[in-house]
């Protein structure tokens, strides 16, 4: 069975963001991805509003009642 745990290496030390299974010895295999720097919520792109942009340049449309709640599953809110 594999097990795929989120960690951070930094300085020549593995800390693992999860706890490890219960397990007295495994082989594990690591795998190192890009490094990159994290982003403030303040420096992200709004993907939505620019996927808005398009269906507007396309002639489609949302209607205004696009998020309200739908009638055949008020049983279950």
């Amino acid at each position: 069975m594999y097990t795929a745990l989120k960690g951070i290496y930094e300085n020549g030390v593995l800390k693992l963001l999860e706890p490890a299974p219960d397990v007295s010895r495994s082989e594990v295999l690591v795998t190192f991805l890009n490094e990159t720097k994290s982003k403030s919520e303040t420096d992200r792109q709004p993907g939505g509003l620019l996927r808005l942009r398009k269906l507007k340049e396309k002639k489609l449309s949302i209607s205004d009642d696009f998020n309200d709640p739908i009638d055949d599953l008020k049983d279950y809110m």
